[in-house]
């Protein structure tokens, strides 16, 4: 390798920095590097390689990353150097891993037990290389790996380990905030640790922890104070003196502090203005960390509650760093000027020369400072200067992102210190002219909309001065070449709206105009539209006024072109143009009305301009139009079945819940066929399938038809676990309750548009006698004028919002009430050895036999079924095949409903069912209080009516041929 060469490195590796020193290209510099890589890729691979020799590998393996190439394949020996129980290797192998990799490393699953062994060392220099690497590498899923061992070393004898756990903790802080959020206590902790070092280490934690949560630190402005106190008077040692200054990161970063503490809290701030002012006299302002510790005074005075002592001598430094020759101390006295008249405007009057010499100074960062400046303190009555002034230096710039940040500066002033609407429309031609594709599109709209709403006063005569000068200024422009989109769009619409309104330009010429435009911006199909929909509005205009309408050739080759354009949009303005030019006055008065861009439209949402041809219609025979709500009992019971038909034909499943039969015949016992024949389900529009538990029983004779349905009380289910709910009445809402009687509530955002205020009050004096009178001119209009400042309280600032009245519809839910059965007794029904599932659980059942209900639902007499949009629930009546499916939990099949029977078995069914259960009512013995269900041995009949069900749709879910005993048996 060659003799050694300074602080122990071989002369190769000295010679390698001092060629790539010397490459004069950066391919030459690229070719030494590859051939360095090479080489080390060779010799790193070597078995039995010296520690010292892989040492120095490691470093021009460092050397070569830094220089941005590869070097991953010896990312694993820098691992292995970590590993190593000398100092200096250790810390060699900790520094390369550092620089070679990131915290989601493949490899720092290695390191990660290394470090834990290295935090538990005897020798404090390999704590501090650990943590080091700590800082660096431990991401937010290895930190409770480290974090005990971590927190264990504040107390460590040495104050630099102190230190650096303390900086682990702010990096663990900084990735995952709840992973030390119960540690916060120890940062107070250390902020009285005797070591100033370690004290000042914790300020970084704090602040970050101050800025998040301002109150829960107000306690600790005694000590902060007390600290900067002691600070201040050079109580620290010597070597915290940074030239000559005490401690002046220190003091930065507790002003910073105080500056939070201190925001809007007077009590707070009255114990720092001692030490503050303090600072102020004692600072030394003739070095840079002197000025930048004044600086963050100033940035404190301004942050806490105002203080006239300080805020005067706060001004006392700005004037010094401002008469500097130095340029970075005239930015730091701008930006500080600009923070400090937020609480004290008329500061800014005394350096309005020197402000008027850093706008005219020609370091450009230093007048891009000043603009900001002047847009702090701009008012009514400056602002014409100031505006023209960033107009003009936005003109001289190239930089588009500067440009659109002082264009939309120059928009937002203008719109809220305007002294008039004219000087806002030629401010914003200025704007548009000049950096009109760098504007919003929302600024050339507030500009249209301005000009035709006027002053939003009862001043006719002045709106109408300003649509005329808007107008001229308009036709001036737009035969200036490349003029911006947005800016053409306005011209074209002014110009449509406003072209004629005066009299004094005719239409003709304003035509011409328009189709240059368009032929101008052939590629611009939005400026084509524009300037199409304009000669429209011309065209009408002069159509309603009675004035004979003569087309150029050119407006209708236009016209032509665009009818045979690709965009339809173009070729529907065209088609449309072509339409109203051939219509008589009176259409196109009423089609296009002169100046109501800003009126409101009305919609007739009843369309009663179609009542003629509805009339002609029905006339000639046409069935009158039946509304969607009272379409539900508009069916027959033939259209039913043959809708019905055609849905079993294409296999479809219907969703919507079961409405209530409605019987053709008044009731009277016993039910014949005839009557059976006749019920005919009504349909009603879908509702949301839903799954609910029935809480309570309505009695047959006070609920309401709309609610009548089966009484499944008592009956047990055969299939599943006995989850039978019992039927009582519930106060309680349950959850599914709530989901199916829930209604979404939508709160309306509510946007509240605050207007920020500036009270700037500036107090004209005098020049000196030796200021030239240019300059005395322009400060004149600069900060002298009135103090009050008068903002605009709109967007646009120049006009009263109109108010529009709209009309909400709000659908109203009818609510029925049920009533539930009083007396209920406990029935156990009799073992099934079919039920494998647990014991049956005890139920209540009715006092009334549930089979009796089906007798009052054939009987009853027809009443209209109301759908219920409500709240309630939409499937509320049940069918007598809707038993099978039913459970009583929220099963899966508990929400389907099944197609009602339509052919003539299902309807046997029906008419054998209503036999038997009338029979029962009449020469039966009901019990009174209680009903046993009996089931009954006979398979044949379970069969036959199995295979009924079967015919009806319903498949059973396993072959019992007990399906429905309970039922019909």
């Amino acid at each position: 390798m060659g003799s050694q060469g300074g602080f122990g490195q071989s002369k190769e590796f000295l010679d390698l920095v001092k060629s790539i020193g010397e490459a004069r290209s950066k391919a030459e510099e690229d070719r030494i590097v590859l051939n360095e890589i090479e080489t080390l890729k060779r010799r790193i691979s070597e078995p039995d390689i010296p520690k010292r020799k892989m040492k120095e590998y490691i470093i021009r393996l460092v050397y070569v990353e830094m220089l941005g190439h590869d070097a991953s394949f010896g990312y694993i020996h820098a691992v292995k150097m970590t590993h190593d129980d000398n100092l200096v290797l250790k810390r060699t192998g900790y520094l390369a891993v550092t620089l070679f990799l990131n915290e989601d490393h493949d490899l720092i699953i290695l390191i990660v037990n290394t470090i834990q062994k290295d935090l538990k060392s005897d020798n404090y220099l390999i704590v501090c290389a650990a943590l080091n690497a700590v800082c660096k590498l431990i991401n937010e899923e290895t930190i409770p790996a480290v974090l005990p061992q971590v927190v264990e070393l504040l107390g460590h004898s040495k104050e630099a380990v102190r230190r650096k756990a303390i900086m682990a903790l702010h990096r663990f802080y900084q990735k995952s905030p709840s992973s030390v959020q119960h540690l916060v206590s120890n940062f107070r902790k250390r902020l009285c640790d005797n070591d100033p070092g370690v004290m000042g280490a914790t300020l970084c934690p704090l602040f970050d922890l101050i800025t998040v949560d301002v109150n829960s630190y107000k306690d600790l402005v005694i000590s902060f104070v007390s600290i900067l106190k002691q600070v201040a008077e050079r109580r620290l040692p010597k070597s915290y003196d940074y030239h000559q200054m005490p401690a002046p990161f220190i003091q930065i970063r507790l002003l910073k502090i105080l500056a939070l503490l201190g925001s809007g809290d007077k009590q707070a701030s009255e114990n720092m203005y001692t030490v503050v002012g303090d600072i102020f006299r004692k600072c030394d302002s003739s070095s840079n960390i002197g000025n930048a510790v004044l600086y963050e005074c100033i940035c404190c005075v301004s942050s806490i509650y105002a203080n006239p002592k300080l805020i005067e001598s706060a001004a006392d430094v700005i004037a010094r760093f401002l008469k500097s020759d130095s340029h970075n101390l005239k930015y730091m006295g701008i930006d500080a000027l600009g923070r400090l008249i937020k609480t004290s405007p008329e500061i800014a009057e005394q350096h309005q020369l020197a402000v008027i010499d850093c706008l005219e100074d020609p370091d450009d960062t230093l007048k891009r400072k000043t603009f900001e400046l002047l847009y702090k303190m701009t008012k009514s009555s400056n602002v014409e200067v100031i505006v023209d002034r960033m107009i003009d230096y936005m003109i001289s710039i190239n930089d588009n992102h500067y440009k659109t940040e002082i264009a939309s500066r120059c928009v937002e002033l203008a719109e809220q210190f305007a002294p008039s609407n004219h000087w806002f429309i030629q401010t914003m031609n200025k704007v548009f002219e000049h950096a009109g594709d760098l504007v919003n599109i929302k600024v050339a709209h507030n500009l249209m909309r301005l000009i035709a709403e006027g002053f939003g006063e009862d001043d006719d005569n002045a709106d109408s001065q300003l649509r005329s000068s808007a107008v001229e200024s308009y036709l001036r422009i737009i035969g200036e070449p490349k003029l911006p989109s947005v800016f053409l769009q306005v011209i074209c619409w002014v110009l449509g709206e406003y072209g004629t309104a005066d009299g004094k330009v005719s239409a003709s010429y304003i035509t011409g105009k328009l189709c240059d435009v368009a032929e101008a911006y052939s590629n611009d199909e939005t400026i084509k539209a524009y300037a199409i929909t304009a000669l429209m509005k011309i065209y009408a205009f002069e159509i309603a006024a009675g004035r004979k309408v003569d087309m150029l050739p050119e407006c209708q080759s236009l016209i032509e072109e665009l009818s045979a354009s690709h965009s339809t949009d173009l070729q529907q303005r065209a088609y449309e143009l072509e339409a109203v030019t051939g219509l008589d006055a009176y259409a196109v008065e009423i089609i296009m009305p002169a100046d109501a861009s800003c009126e409101d439209i009305e919609i007739d949402k009843n369309l009663s301009f179609l009542n003629g041809y509805v009339e002609q219609a029905l006339e000639k025979g046409a069935q009158p139009y039946i509304p969607e709500n009272e379409r539900s009992g508009m069916l027959s019971v033939s259209n039913f079945r043959s809708q019905d038909q055609h849905e079993a034909s294409i296999h479809g499943l219907r969703f919507e819940a079961y409405e209530l039969p409605k019987p053709s015949v008044p009731s009277r016992p016993p039910v014949s066929l005839a009557s059976a024949t006749e019920l005919a389900p009504v349909p009603e529009p879908s509702y949301p399938r839903v799954t609910q538990n029935v809480a309570s029983v309505p009695s047959v004779s006070s609920a309401d038809p709309s609610d009548l349905r089966l009484r499944l009380d008592g009956v047990q289910k055969k299939w599943g676990r006995p989850t039978y709910t019992p039927s009582e009445t519930s106060t309680s809402t349950s959850t599914s309750e709530k989901t199916v009687n829930g209604v979404t509530k939508v709160d309306a955002a509510r946007d509240t548009i605050y207007s920020k205020v500036r009270d700037t009050t500036y107090d004209s004096r005098k020049p000196d006698a030796e200021i030239p009178l240019e300059k005395q001119k322009l400060a004149a209009s600069l900060f002298g004028g009135s103090s009050k400042t008068e903002r605009r309280a709109s967007t646009t600032g120049h006009r009263a919002g109109k108010a529009s009245s709209h009309v909400i519809e709000k659908p109203q839910a009818s609510k029925a009430s049920d009533k539930t059965v009083a007396e209920k007794t406990i029935v156990q029904p009799p073992p099934d050895l079919l039920d494998l599932g647990e014991p049956a659980v005890l139920s209540r059942s009715p006092s009334i036999d549930p089979f009796k209900q089906l007798e009052g639902l054939l009987d009853s007499p027809q009443v209209p079924s109301n759908s219920n949009h409500g709240a309630a629930g939409a499937n509320k009546d049940s069918d007598i095949i809707g038993l099978h499916a039913e459970t009583a939990g929220s099963g899966p099949s508990s929400g389907i409903v099944n197609p009602v029977p339509t052919n003539k078995n299902d309807l046997d069914l029906l008419s054998g069912l209503s036999n038997s259960t009338t029979n029962n009512a009449l020469g039966g013995t009901p019990t009174a209080h209680s009903t046993q269900v009996s089931k009954g041995p006979n398979t044949k009949d379970s069969l036959e009516k199995d295979s009924l069900v079967r015919q009806m749709g319903v498949t059973p879910t396993s072959p019992n041929p007990n399906l429905f005993k309970d039922l019909l048996g």
